[in-house]
């Protein structure tokens, strides 16, 4: 018969015995101390700050003109369903609109190449406000939250479904959206003249 070949065992490690175990002797082995509270101490909560211009689910910073923060696909579906970008958001929300665009989502549509060179040609458009970014790579959305957590005076249109998850999150942003060939705007207050449908 021949012999057996014994597996080796890869990156195993040898059984410690805990510094607590009865087996150590005494004056070797760690004691656990009680950790003892002191009831005059006062406990520190961490609170996240919470802007001032909310108040209740009202957003006081929005007002027109509205600055509407425009992603890529809202663009491309814009032009999908042949909508006027300036004028739709006109007709959606009964005020002057200046859509907003980041540079992140300029070299977003850049990336796209010859395919997307007509919505390219409209966020070039002058009316469009472009605004600049200082943060490191080219992620549209990373870029969209952030401004938007910083400064609540912006409306969101986009039609990515995990950008609108993650926007619901943070309280009194708006979200613009298409549906039915027409935009609609989503967690708008009644008071600004969104239509209800």
């Amino acid at each position: 018969m021949g012999k057996q070949k014994k597996n080796k065992k890869y990156a195993t490690m040898k059984k410690r015995i805990s510094l607590k175990d009865q087996r150590i002797k005494k004056k070797d082995r760690v004691k656990i101390q009680p950790k003892k509270e002191d009831p005059s101490v006062i406990k520190e909560r961490e609170v996240p700050q919470v802007p001032s211009c909310l108040f209740f689910q009202y957003n006081t910073n929005l007002g027109p003109p509205y600055y509407i923060l425009v992603d890529t696909n809202f663009i491309n579906f814009s032009i999908k369903a042949k909508l006027d970008l300036v004028q739709s958001m006109m007709d959606c929300l009964y005020a002057k609109c200046v859509p907003c665009i980041t540079d992140c989502v300029m070299a977003e549509l850049e990336k796209l190449g010859q395919k997307y060179r007509v919505a390219l040609r409209i966020a070039k458009d002058p009316s469009f406000e472009r605004l600049p970014c200082t943060h490191p790579g080219t992620y549209a959305d990373d870029c969209l939250v952030q401004r938007v957590t910083q400064h609540k005076c912006y409306i969101v249109a986009t039609v990515d479904r995990d950008l609108k998850r993650r926007i619901r999150k943070i309280p009194g942003v708006p979200i613009m959206y298409i549906s039915n060939h027409r935009y609609n705007i989503e967690r708008m207050p009644d008071d600004y003249g969104a239509p209800r449908l």
